[in-house]
């Protein structure tokens, strides 16, 4: 009997404790919840969420390796940079909106693969912008490139900020750039890096794939960029872009004024068409000054809205 009662007193401790650890337990968790709470300086319902990665990618119908652990990292460190910058990334949807209807039609007839309209999405942001080395315009082109290939490029007008004739300068560079390595993207890799770098890396590491590679930084994230902007673009609310198509920018209407003359004052020029200097720049930032030297009687054609 003695030994029943001091049984029932061990098993009554034992359940006790069980429930006294239980309780501080719980209150261990609350007060983390609590002090978690307390400390988060944003919205509760603010998340970062790590993203999924697609089992398939691919770039101008080319398959992305995803099954080798680095490259699985360069598009993740893509996706969650260009998904969680959220202020550029409305605004590739937007300026994309715009621009992509100029871009598509001039790859297309020039047998490029669509998926390039995303490489001077993310050379630029689609904007005449000019980079530390000197590349300019939307497709980021130096001036020996763009001389090469049929630009005209001086003081007084740089096709480089010609949309329709810079496409058509950095089409005429990938197909150069296709027929010397065999594939797009080893072509995209040599936009960024040029022909004589990616034919020197490949030279020296005996190897003639992009992802087998060891790249420059910039350049080895060249291409995992161009498909991680791609998938989001293509998958707005996937990635948590919402906007309706009136969000989007759009193209201002033009009509084509050829010249093959002087123009010895834009300004004036362009108040003899209804608009101002500032109007005139915007549709043809091409033209680099207040004037259009134009000695050889060249043909230009200039954009006025309608």
């Amino acid at each position: 009997m003695k030994t029943s009662i001091k049984i029932l007193g061990l098993l009554a401790l034992i359940t006790l404790s069980s429930l006294f650890i239980f309780s501080t337990k719980n209150e261990k968790v609350q007060h983390f919840k609590d002090a978690k709470d307390s400390l988060k300086n944003t919205s509760k319902t603010y998340e970062i969420k790590a993203l999924k990665i697609p089992d398939y990618l691919e770039f101008a119908g080319e398959r992305v390796p995803l099954e080798k652990s680095d490259i699985k990292e360069r598009i993740d460190r893509e996706l969650l940079v260009n998904t969680y910058w959220q202020s550029n990334g409305l605004l590739m949807f937007k300026r994309s909106h715009k621009y992509f209807p100029i871009i598509e039609p001039i790859l297309a007839k020039n047998g490029i693969p669509n998926d390039f309209k995303y490489l001077a999405l993310i050379e630029s942001g689609l904007q005449n912008i000019t980079s530390p080395a000197g590349a300019k315009g939307f497709w980021q082109i130096m001036s020996t490139t763009a001389r090469e290939h049929g630009l005209e490029v001086n003081t007084n007008v740089d096709e480089r900020y010609n949309l329709e004739k810079a496409t058509q300068a950095a089409c005429d560079y990938l197909k150069e750039a296709k027929n010397q390595f065999g594939n797009w993207t080893l072509a995209a890799a040599a936009y960024n890096a040029g022909k004589a770098g990616i034919a020197s890396k490949i030279n020296i590491q005996l190897v003639n794939d992009y992802y087998d590679l060891l790249l420059g930084d910039e350049t080895e994230r060249y291409v995992p960029r161009i498909v991680a902007v791609k998938e989001i673009l293509t998958n707005p609310v996937k990635y948590g872009f919402i906007f309706d198509e009136e969000d989007l920018y759009t193209l201002e209407p033009t009509r084509i004024i050829e010249v093959d003359t002087a123009i010895t004052d834009i300004a004036r020029f362009a108040k003899g068409y209804g608009i101002n200097y500032k109007i005139m720049k915007l549709h043809n930032p091409w033209l680099r000054e207040n004037k259009l030297n134009n000695k050889s009687r060249k043909l230009y054609q200039i954009k006025i809205p309608k």
